[in-house]
Protein backbone atom coordinates (compact mmCIF):
# COMPACT_ATOMS: atom_id res chain seq x y z
CA UNK A 1 0.00 0.00 0.00
CA UNK A 2 0.92 3.59 -1.00
CA UNK A 3 1.76 5.83 1.90
CA UNK A 4 3.42 9.50 1.81
CA UNK A 5 6.66 10.38 3.19
CA UNK A 6 8.13 13.41 4.13
CA UNK A 7 12.11 13.73 2.94
CA UNK A 8 14.91 16.12 4.06
CA UNK A 9 16.87 16.56 1.38
CA UNK A 10 20.35 17.49 1.29
CA UNK A 11 20.81 21.29 0.46
CA UNK A 12 19.58 22.87 -2.69
CA UNK A 13 19.35 19.14 -4.14
CA UNK A 14 15.40 18.67 -3.73
CA UNK A 15 15.28 19.00 -7.47
CA UNK A 16 17.95 16.14 -7.97
CA UNK A 17 16.29 14.14 -5.31
CA UNK A 18 13.22 14.61 -7.46
CA UNK A 19 14.62 13.20 -10.83
CA UNK A 20 16.60 10.35 -9.22
CA UNK A 21 13.03 9.27 -6.98
CA UNK A 22 11.00 9.41 -10.07
CA UNK A 23 13.03 7.42 -12.26
CA UNK A 24 12.95 4.90 -9.42
CA UNK A 25 9.03 4.96 -9.34
CA UNK A 26 8.28 7.14 -6.75
CA UNK A 27 5.69 9.65 -6.95
CA UNK A 28 7.06 12.49 -5.61
CA UNK A 29 5.70 16.19 -4.69
CA UNK A 30 7.68 19.34 -4.07
CA UNK A 31 5.59 22.57 -3.91
CA UNK A 32 7.35 25.91 -4.76
CA UNK A 33 5.53 29.33 -5.04
CA UNK A 34 6.48 32.62 -7.37
CA UNK A 35 8.52 34.73 -5.60
CA UNK A 36 9.48 38.36 -7.04
CA UNK A 37 13.67 38.97 -6.21
CA UNK A 38 16.53 41.29 -6.92
CA UNK A 39 19.02 39.16 -8.84
CA UNK A 40 21.79 41.20 -10.26
CA UNK A 41 19.79 44.67 -9.69
CA UNK A 42 17.23 43.45 -11.52
CA UNK A 43 13.44 42.28 -10.01
CA UNK A 44 12.60 39.11 -11.42
CA UNK A 45 9.92 36.25 -10.78
CA UNK A 46 11.60 32.98 -9.48
CA UNK A 47 10.21 29.85 -8.12
CA UNK A 48 11.38 29.12 -4.77
CA UNK A 49 10.15 26.14 -2.46
CA UNK A 50 7.38 26.22 -0.35
CA UNK A 51 9.35 24.04 2.16
CA UNK A 52 12.88 24.34 1.67
CA UNK A 53 14.50 20.88 1.97
CA UNK A 54 11.81 19.08 1.98
CA UNK A 55 10.07 16.80 -0.42
CA UNK A 56 7.14 14.79 -0.15
CA UNK A 57 7.25 11.25 -1.79
CA UNK A 58 4.73 8.52 -2.01
CA UNK A 59 5.62 4.77 -3.01
CA UNK A 60 4.90 0.97 -2.23
CA UNK A 61 7.27 -0.45 0.63
CA UNK A 62 6.79 -4.12 -1.26
CA UNK A 63 8.43 -2.68 -4.45
CA UNK A 64 10.76 0.11 -3.49
CA UNK A 65 12.32 -0.40 -0.16
CA UNK A 66 13.28 2.50 2.24
CA UNK A 67 16.62 2.26 2.00
CA UNK A 68 16.61 2.38 -1.48
CA UNK A 69 14.60 5.85 -0.99
CA UNK A 70 17.00 6.89 1.36
CA UNK A 71 19.67 6.11 -0.08
CA UNK A 72 18.64 8.11 -3.31
CA UNK A 73 21.38 10.94 -4.40
CA UNK A 74 20.29 14.49 -3.16
CA UNK A 75 18.26 12.67 0.14
CA UNK A 76 19.57 13.03 3.29
CA UNK A 77 16.87 11.11 5.17
CA UNK A 78 12.98 10.37 5.99
CA UNK A 79 11.42 12.54 8.42
CA UNK A 80 11.09 9.87 11.61
CA UNK A 81 9.25 9.36 14.39
CA UNK A 82 11.19 7.43 16.44
CA UNK A 83 12.87 4.98 14.34
CA UNK A 84 9.85 4.19 11.90
CA UNK A 85 9.41 7.06 9.01
CA UNK A 86 6.55 9.25 10.11
CA UNK A 87 3.54 9.11 7.35
CA UNK A 88 2.06 12.05 5.99
CA UNK A 89 -1.55 12.06 5.75
CA UNK A 90 -3.23 11.86 2.05
CA UNK A 91 -5.82 14.94 2.90
CA UNK A 92 -2.94 17.03 3.59
CA UNK A 93 -0.64 16.67 0.69
CA UNK A 94 -3.51 16.81 -1.80
CA UNK A 95 -4.48 19.93 0.31
CA UNK A 96 -1.48 21.32 -0.62
CA UNK A 97 -1.40 20.39 -4.11
CA UNK A 98 -4.90 22.31 -4.03
CA UNK A 99 -3.68 24.71 -2.88
CA UNK A 100 -0.65 25.25 -5.15
CA UNK A 101 -3.16 25.01 -8.48
CA UNK A 102 -4.87 27.57 -7.29
CA UNK A 103 -2.31 29.81 -6.61
CA UNK A 104 -3.53 29.86 -3.49
CA UNK A 105 0.47 30.27 -2.02
CA UNK A 106 0.53 33.79 -3.66
CA UNK A 107 -0.54 35.92 -1.75
CA UNK A 108 1.61 34.69 1.12
CA UNK A 109 4.55 36.49 0.04
CA UNK A 110 4.11 40.31 -1.02
CA UNK A 111 5.95 41.49 -4.07
CA UNK A 112 8.62 44.03 -3.58
CA UNK A 113 7.85 47.93 -3.28
CA UNK A 114 8.67 50.34 -6.23
CA UNK A 115 10.54 53.82 -5.82
CA UNK A 116 8.53 55.76 -4.32
CA UNK A 117 6.23 53.55 -2.18
CA UNK A 118 5.59 54.83 1.44
CA UNK A 119 6.18 52.15 3.95
CA UNK A 120 5.83 51.97 7.70
CA UNK A 121 8.87 50.52 8.90
CA UNK A 122 7.88 47.40 11.51
CA UNK A 123 11.54 46.01 12.84
CA UNK A 124 14.65 46.77 13.16
CA UNK A 125 16.33 50.35 14.62
CA UNK A 126 14.25 52.13 12.65
CA UNK A 127 10.97 50.79 14.02
CA UNK A 128 7.76 52.53 13.85
CA UNK A 129 9.24 55.65 11.50
CA UNK A 130 7.63 56.07 7.85
CA UNK A 131 9.98 55.60 5.06
CA UNK A 132 9.57 56.11 1.12
CA UNK A 133 11.66 53.14 -0.78
CA UNK A 134 14.32 54.11 -3.01
CA UNK A 135 16.06 51.07 -4.47
CA UNK A 136 17.49 47.61 -3.95
CA UNK A 137 20.53 47.46 -2.63
CA UNK A 138 21.63 43.73 -3.29
CA UNK A 139 18.85 41.24 -2.78
CA UNK A 140 18.63 41.52 1.11
CA UNK A 141 18.55 45.37 1.90
CA UNK A 142 17.40 48.43 0.38
CA UNK A 143 17.57 51.98 0.22
CA UNK A 144 15.23 54.13 2.06
CA UNK A 145 14.84 57.89 2.32
CA UNK A 146 13.50 58.33 6.20
CA UNK A 147 12.85 61.85 7.87
CA UNK A 148 15.16 62.37 10.94
CA UNK A 149 14.96 65.54 12.24
CA UNK A 150 12.78 67.56 9.83
CA UNK A 151 15.42 66.14 7.20
CA UNK A 152 15.30 63.20 4.50
CA UNK A 153 18.37 60.85 5.06
CA UNK A 154 18.83 58.14 2.96
CA UNK A 155 19.48 54.38 4.80
CA UNK A 156 19.89 50.87 3.81
CA UNK A 157 17.33 48.92 5.61
CA UNK A 158 16.97 45.10 5.41
CA UNK A 159 14.11 44.22 3.38
CA UNK A 160 11.87 42.01 6.32
CA UNK A 161 12.27 45.03 8.26
CA UNK A 162 10.06 46.85 5.16
CA UNK A 163 6.88 45.16 5.30
CA UNK A 164 3.87 47.31 5.57
CA UNK A 165 2.13 49.46 2.93
CA UNK A 166 0.96 52.59 4.44
CA UNK A 167 -2.29 53.60 3.24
Amino acid sequence: MKDWYLLYCKRSEQERAVINLDRQGAECYYPQVVVEKIVRGKRCECYEPLFPSYVFVTFDPEYLSFTTVRSTRGVADFIRQGALPQIVSEELVYNLMLNEENHSYEHMFESLPKQGDKLILEQGKFKGLDAIYQEADGEKRSFMLINLLGKQVKVSIENTDLVKNKA
